[in-house]
C-alpha cells in the first residue's frame, strides 16, 4: 500500500453534528408518543434532561425541525406539533434521499411526461375509471388526515397503464422504489397532499380530454412541484 492510501484509510471520522442526533431522537419520540397534530412537545428544559444536552442544543434541534415543516414554535407557549403523519426515517437516509433526488426526478420526468402524453392519445375506458378510483382514494386517505399516499401511486400507475407503452413500463418500474421514498417525503409536507391532488385532477383532466400536449404539459408542472420540495419533512 503506498503513502496515499495509507492517508486516505486513516482520514477523519464524520461526525454527525449534535442537534441532528436530537431531531432524529426527537422524532422517534413523536411517533413512539402517538402525538398528533397540534399537540405540545415537552419543555425545552424537560427535553434537556431527559435528554442529557444543553437547552441550546435542544432549541437548535427543534429549530431545525421548525424550518422543516414538522412543528411550529409559538413564542410563549412552546413546540406544536404541524404534521400528523411522521415518517420515522433516520436523518442520515433522508439526506442521501436529499442528495439523490435530483437524479430521481430527472428520470422520472424523462419517463413519466412521455406516459402522461402517451396515455391521452390511448387510453381506455377502464384506464379512466382506474384514474377516477385513484383520485377518489386519495382524496378519501387526505380527508382522513391522511397522507394520501396510496392514491397517489396508484394514480400514477393507473397513468402508466393507460400508456399502453411496455418498455416504457419498465423503465418505471426500476424507479418504483425510489419514487415510493420520494413521494413519502414530498407528501409529507405542510399543506402538500390537497395541492398535489390538485395537480392530479389537472393531469388526468387533460389525459380524459385526449389532450398529449396538457397531459405532458401538467405531469412536467407536477415533478417541477415535487422538486423544488424539503426533503427532511
Amino acid at each position: 500500500m503506498d503513502p496515499k492510501s495509507r492517508a486516505s484509510a486513516l482520514s477523519p471520522v464524520a461526525r454527525t453534528p449534535l442537534y441532528e442526533q436530537l431531531m432524529e431522537q426527537l422524532r422517534a419520540f413523536i411517533v413512539e408518543a402517538g402525538m398528533v397534530e397540534g399537540q405540545r412537545l415537552p419543555p425545552e428544559r424537560e427535553l434537556a434532561e431527559r435528554l442529557g444536552v444543553s437547552r441550546a442544543s435542544v432549541r437548535q434541534a427543534i429549530v431545525a425541525l421548525e424550518v422543516q415543516g414538522v412543528v411550529e414554535v409559538r413564542h410563549g407557549e412552546g413546540a406544536f406539533l404541524r404534521v400528523g403523519e411522521l415518517n420515522t426515517m433516520p436523518l442520515a437516509d433522508l439526506m442521501e434521499i436529499k442528495r439523490r433526488l435530483p437524479d430521481i426526478l430527472d428520470a422520472r420526468e424523462a419517463i413519466e411526461v412521455k406516459l402522461a402524453a402517451l396515455a391521452a392519445q390511448r387510453h381506455t375506458d377502464n384506464d379512466i375509471a382506474a384514474c377516477t378510483s385513484a383520485l377518489t382514494k386519495m382524496q378519501q386517505e387526505i380527508a382522513a388526515g391522511q397522507l394520501g399516499e396510496g392514491g397517489d401511486q396508484e394514480f400514477h400507475q393507473s397513468v402508466v397503464r393507460a400508456a399502453n407503452s411496455p418498455l416504457l413500463e419498465r423503465m418505471y418500474e426500476i424507479l418504483l422504489s425510489d419514487i415510493a421514498t420520494s413521494r413519502r417525503e414530498s407528501l409529507g409536507q405542510v399543506g402538500r397532499p390537497p395541492e398535489s391532488l390538485k395537480q392530479h385532477r389537472r393531469i388526468f383532466q387533460a389525459i380524459q380530454d385526449g389532450d398529449a400536449l396538457a397531459a405532458a404539459e401538467a405531469m412536467r408542472d407536477h415533478l417541477k412541484a415535487v422538486r423544488v420540495m424539503k426533503v427532511l419533512s
